[in-house]
């Protein structure tokens, strides 16, 4: 599977994922062979581009569950662009509490992990597609934590609305290069500014600003100076918030269609505890798959290897089957503790193999 532009599509090409319209409808299932007239509604659509399967690569199953998921950020995400384009219009909301609800009714009372496929996205939806991954991850992660309902309810509300200001910026900025320089900074400014309308548009909004304030703050200091402010107190649902939302930022398509992997952003999370907190770490990667049987991997010997078991208590560290000598390794041992994995194999051409397995449908994973 690999990603492929809007511009780059050709005829023949197969989908990997389906694609629905705003209400949810499917329109072009998975496996069908792109024509003129689909690239020309991926256009038309503004997507950035979509996943395309190799010529001879079988089609990856997806359960119901998956494609549930797939469906449910199509037609909510229409629903909190709207209601975030009413908010900074008029400061009122009149949504967000039952979208939040309903993300909470969904993914806020889980008991088993949920592979988190990552949705399509355009310009004109792409930062609201972005604050639904991160309510849905805030969400499952305040549950897995065994956070206060109503501490629950105020981090899904903050993550909802977090980036409301980039909703303010232009195209040609958003979207344009940084020719000076200066991009990130004029887009932190937008946000500080897109927060001020929080406190009058939530009868809790000065916690749901607060929540967002923080979380933002330490981003930005981290950012610009590689390190954070000790003394500033950071509440947890802000501390959620910042891991929802960078691992969202990273493993998600980009402005420019490209995206890291799952364990790069684990690599940084453990790299920078000072600032992504390492029980809310444990918490996400306990709610989602990432590292599970079946899928390859690159070790820090620069071997490659295949996942046989995961390891729960220590993600990096599974147990895997080297495809140079055969030989398995429990990355958990004393002896292995110099081994870990580093990231999902890719291919010549730099693109991520993922197994085609899902885990639910694997043994021995307990």
């Amino acid at each position: 599977m690999k990603f492929v532009e809007a511009a780059e599509l050709k005829n023949g090409m197969r989908l990997a994922r389906p694609i629905y319209n705003k209400k949810g409808v499917l329109l072009f299932e998975r496996d069908s062979r792109l024509t003129q007239q689909t690239i020309e509604s991926v256009r038309n659509f503004g997507l950035l581009g979509v996943y395309i399967l190799e010529p001879a690569e079988p089609l990856p199953p997806m359960s119901e569950e998956d494609l549930e998921f797939e469906r449910f950020q199509i037609m909510t995400v229409f629903s909190i662009q709207d209601e975030l384009e009413k908010i900074l219009a008029t400061k009122r909301q009149t949504r967000i509490d039952s979208i939040a609800a309903t993300i909470l009714k969904k993914y806020g009372h889980l008991e088993d992990k949920v592979n988190f496929y990552q949705n399509l996205r355009g310009r004109d939806d792409f930062v609201c597609r972005h604050c639904l991954n991160t309510a849905i991850l805030c969400a499952m992660i305040t549950h897995f934590m065994n956070v206060r309902v109503d501490e629950q309810l105020q981090t899904v509300y903050a993550a909802i609305v977090h980036d409301i200001g980039k909703m303010q910026i232009p195209k040609e900025i958003l979207f344009g290069p940084d020719a000076d320089g200066t991009l990130q900074e004029r887009i932190y400014q937008y946000q500080w500014e897109g927060l001020e309308v929080l406190e009058s548009a939530f009868s809790e909004g000065v916690s749901i600003k607060r929540i967002c304030s923080q979380a933002l703050r330490t981003q930005q200091t981290f950012e610009q100076t590689g390190e954070t402010d000790h003394n500033a107190k950071v509440s947890l649902g802000a501390k959620i918030l910042l891991v929802a939302n960078r691992y969202d930022e990273m493993t998600a398509m980009s402005l420019q269609g490209t995206s890291e992997s799952e364990v790069k952003a684990l690599l940084e999370f453990n790299e920078h505890p000072e600032v992504y907190d390492s029980k809310v770490v444990e918490a996400l990667t306990g709610c989602i798959n990432i590292l599970f049987p079946g899928v390859s991997v690159e070790l820090s010997t620069g071997e490659k290897a295949l996942i046989l078991t995961e390891n729960p208590a220590d993600i990096l560290r599974p147990v895997v089957l080297t495809f140079g000598d055969n030989s398995i390794l429990d990355l958990s041992l004393a002896d292995n503790r110099d081994i870990q994995v580093v990231d999902i194999m890719k291919t010549m051409d730099n693109r991520y193999i993922m197994s085609s397995i899902p885990p639910q449908l694997q043994g021995g994973n307990e």
